[in-house]
C-alpha cells in the first residue's frame, strides 16, 4: 500500500491544491463533508492512498496547507470543500515582516566600522 502526503503552500499552491481535492473527491465519490457517495466499489478500491478514514467513516485528506496569511486558509475553509480538512491541516503564520530598512542586529567588526547584517 502507498501512502501519498500532500503538501500546499502559499496561495497559488492552496488555489490549485483545493481544485485538486475537489477533483480527487470526485473519481473517488467522497462529498464535500468526507463522507462515501459513490455508486462503485472502485472507487473506494485505493481511497487510502490520499484519505485517512475516521471512525465515523468519514474520509480526511492527507494534506498539510501552509501559508503566511491566515486569509488564504480562511477562503479554503470557507469554501466547498472546507470542511474536509482537519484544522490541525492548517498551518499559517503572521506576515507582519519590516520592510523598511535594514533589519536585523547590529555587528561591530574589529576595525570598528559598523554593519548591518540581514536575514
Amino acid at each position: 500500500m502507498r501512502e501519498i502526503v500532500h503538501i500546499q503552500a502559499g496561495q497559488c499552491g492552496n488555489q490549485i491544491g483545493t481544485k485538486f481535492w475537489e477533483v480527487i473527491s470526485d473519481e473517488h465519490g467522497i462529498d464535500p463533508a468526507g463522507s462515501y457517495v459513490g455508486d462503485s466499489s472502485l472507487q473506494l478500491d485505493r481511497v487510502n492512498v490520499y484519505y485517512n478514514e475516521a471512525s465515523s467513516h468519514k474520509y480526511v485528506p492527507r494534506a498539510v496547507l501552509v501559508d503566511l496569511e491566515p486569509g488564504t486558509m480562511d477562503s479554503v475553509r470557507s469554501g466547498a470543500f472546507g470542511q474536509l480538512f482537519r484544522p490541525d491541516n492548517f498551518i499559517f503564520g503572521n506576515n507582519d515582516l519590516q520592510v523598511r530598512g535594514t533589519t536585523g542586529p547590529r555587528v561591530t567588526t574589529r576595525r570598528g566600522r559598523s554593519s548591518w547584517t540581514r536575514y
